[in-house]
């Protein structure tokens, strides 16, 4: 039998509970910061040389040139065409609904006039160039190609340069097929701390990027973490989370392995459960026990719940989304009757899965939303990716003759009162005499 947490929100400790339920501390290993940041110092200094070195070093291929690690497009489009047909189709069908639903974010440039002639606008231009991070070797992430590279594309992003390590010489076809289905413009075979620093400093035949996006492993992350500022990044995200609203009508079997979706991530993934039904939080208890021995990953799933999943009773769905705001969950689903209706409750959650058809995994391959998303509360804050984030904003001013009269006075004004004088004439000299 599973022991996942059993706790009410009229238990007299609940909050304290709770909120030590929902702690992770994304603790630094000092081991993994000290190598990586000696990684990033060597990749800085010697470029190709060093990720060639580490490539022939932590991957064990036998590269010499750049060119040993360069993927050409010939090879994924081999790749596609090779697939068995129903994974082919499943590639390009979710690529279609998740390159259909990131078009419509897509923002315009605009302007406008004041009376007295002066323009103000914002114009909205595209990131020059885009590295992608992929996990590589036995692991298969196509679902990560295509949420990073899709709104990248969409975006008008210039150049797309996908990463991802073949230890071994192991390469994944369905990661490569994703690849061509994106259209990426360079694929090279390496990872790790390595492959970051190069996209984010640059070398001898790789470009810098401007921005880095992507999973992967602890020297990944932290990787992330040093070049940010030098490049721009997407997050460092923690472990997966599903939080579940439910009333008590759905078939407990699938909540249960609604919860086991996200429990299966890893031991520190995170699955909770609130329902204002005790008999339904006693029925999916049994599902989870009598159901976990089925699971491939049942070891990584029961750890997971067992250390921080929990099924919590409320007093009702208001209670419930009132929580559900306080954790701020990565995934939410909303397993009720009228959850159009309830959805007006939540204000934090990365994606809010409405209905009891729909699943979390949905969107994680095929609904179409970016499955990119903010964990640890970050989603108070925090969204999904998105177009917005290959998109930069500038600022235009365009001041007339009159405007700057009159807003000349106003800066005037204020930039003596912060005594800037070269500013404050800088202002006056525009003024209409």
């Amino acid at each position: 039998m599973i022991q996942i947490k059993r706790l009410s929100s009229i238990d007299q400790n609940f909050d304290a509970t709770l909120n030590k339920l929902l702690a992770f501390e994304n603790e630094q290993d000092n081991a993994v910061e000290k190598t990586v940041i000696g990684i990033l110092a060597d990749i800085k200094k010697r470029g190709d040389e060093a990720l060639l070195e580490y490539t022939r070093r932590f991957d064990q291929c036998n590269v010499a040139t750049v060119a040993d690690i360069e993927l050409p497009k010939p090879l994924l489009q081999e790749a596609l065409k090779g697939l068995p047909t129903n994974q082919r189709d499943a590639l390009e069908q979710a690529a279609e609904r998740i390159r259909a639903y990131h078009e419509r974010q897509v923002a315009p440039s605009w302007q406008y006039d004041e009376a007295d002639g002066t323009m103000l606008g914002q114009k909205i231009t595209p990131l020059d160039r885009v590295g992608l991070y992929v996990p590589g070797g036995k692991a298969s992430y196509p679902s990560s190609v295509l949420m990073n590279a899709l709104p990248a594309r969409v975006a008008g992003v210039g150049e797309l340069i996908m990463v991802v390590p073949t230890p071994n010489g192991e390469r994944n076809d369905l990661v490569l097929a994703a690849a061509a289905i994106c259209d990426v413009d360079r694929v090279l075979a390496v990872g790790g701390a390595q492959a970051v620093g190069s996209l984010a400093y640059g070398t001898q035949s790789i470009p810098q990027v401007d921005k880095i996006v992507g999973p992967g492993n602890a020297y990944v992350a932290s990787a992330k973490r040093h070049v940010f500022g030098v490049v721009g990044i997407d997050m460092v995200a923690g472990p997966s989370e599903i939080l579940i609203i439910c009333d008590g009508k759905t078939d407990p079997d699938w909540i249960a392995m609604d919860m086991f979706s996200q429990a299966e991530h890893d031991e520190m993934a995170q699955a909770i459960l609130l329902s204002p039904d005790a008999a339904f939080l006693d029925k999916v208890a049994a599902s989870i026990t009598r159901q976990i021995e089925t699971m491939p990953r049942k070891a990584v799933i029961r750890t997971s719940l067992e250390d921080r999943g929990a099924l919590i009773h409320v007093d009702d769905l208001e209670e419930a989304c009132a929580i559900a705001n306080k954790i701020a969950p990565e995934h939410l689903e909303l397993s009720i009757d009228q959850p159009e209706i309830w959805v007006n409750k939540i204000k934090h959650a990365g994606a809010i899965f409405l209905g009891r058809h729909t699943c979390e995994a949905l969107g994680d391959y095929c609904a179409g939303p970016n499955h990119v998303l903010p964990t640890s509360r970050t989603a108070r804050f925090s969204s999904p990716l998105g177009v917005y984030d290959f998109q930069k904003r500038s600022s235009l001013i365009q001041v007339s003759e009159q405007g700057a009269s009159k807003l000349g006075a106003i800066a005037s004004t204020l930039a003596h009162g912060e005594g800037l004088q070269a500013h404050a004439m800088s202002a006056e000299y525009r003024f209409k005499v």
